[in-house]
């Protein structure tokens, strides 16, 4: 740890990795979600390691989930969404997805939330935008979170770029970040690495400093 002009900038993960300072987010762990992407059951796991970890050392928890709004109260750009999604070209011939409530809603089982555990709801790619998130954190004084879930290319990018820009540390756990393609993932990775900020480890690498 550095300290300058009172403050304790982190050089190490495991500086980084301190419950005091650091969130642990999972992203879109849904019943929906998860099924949709072919290394999902091993992203689970590696999602579940990194729970039960964050537990264990009393880390602050929050899950991202995300929703559809109903197509009759969606605006354009959540239509325009859901069409090219639904590969459909009639916005009347939708149909409902990831609706409030729905079980596809719902985050998997083997992950369920406790009652001390945060839930983000959102609409939106990036877990910051239009969301509480950013305040709960800054009011517990957090400037770091570890971040897992699906999809890496998708939402994971997206939140972690708004994050920089709100001055976070973010911490990307490779193997618990789930995409359709290792290639979109693997770029997603190199784009983010080219920022020097994000720190890219492997579930044991971080479960470990953790500890």
């Amino acid at each position: 740890m550095i300290e300058a002009f009172g403050l304790s900038v982190p050089q190490s993960l495991a500086e980084v990795c301190d419950p005091r300072r650091c969130a642990v987010i999972l992203y879109d762990m849904q019943a929906g979600i998860v099924p949709q992407i072919g290394e999902g059951q091993q992203v689970l796991r590696h999602c579940q390691e990194l729970l039960q970890a964050a537990r264990a050392r009393g880390f602050r928890i929050f899950f991202a989930r995300h929703m559809f709004l109903p197509h009759r109260a969606a605006g354009v750009g959540q239509l325009r969404r859901s069409m090219i999604w639904q590969r459909q070209e009639d916005p009347l011939q939708l149909r409902p997805m990831i609706t409030y409530g729905s079980d596809a809603w719902q985050i998997v089982p083997e992950l369920a939330p406790r009652a001390d555990e945060v839930m983000i709801d959102k609409i939106t790619m990036s877990a910051f935008e239009g969301t509480f998130l950013d305040i709960a954190m800054r009011d517990a004084h957090l400037d770091a979170f570890v971040i897992a879930g699906i999809a890496m290319e998708v939402g994971i990018e997206p939140t972690v770029r708004h994050a920089l820009d709100r001055n976070y540390i973010p911490v990307v756990v490779t193997d618990a970040c789930g995409s359709k393609e290792a290639e979109l993932k693997e770029r997603s990775l190199k784009t983010l690495a080219q920022t020097g900020e994000v720190l890219a480890v492997s579930t044991a690498e971080v479960v470990a400093a953790m500890a």
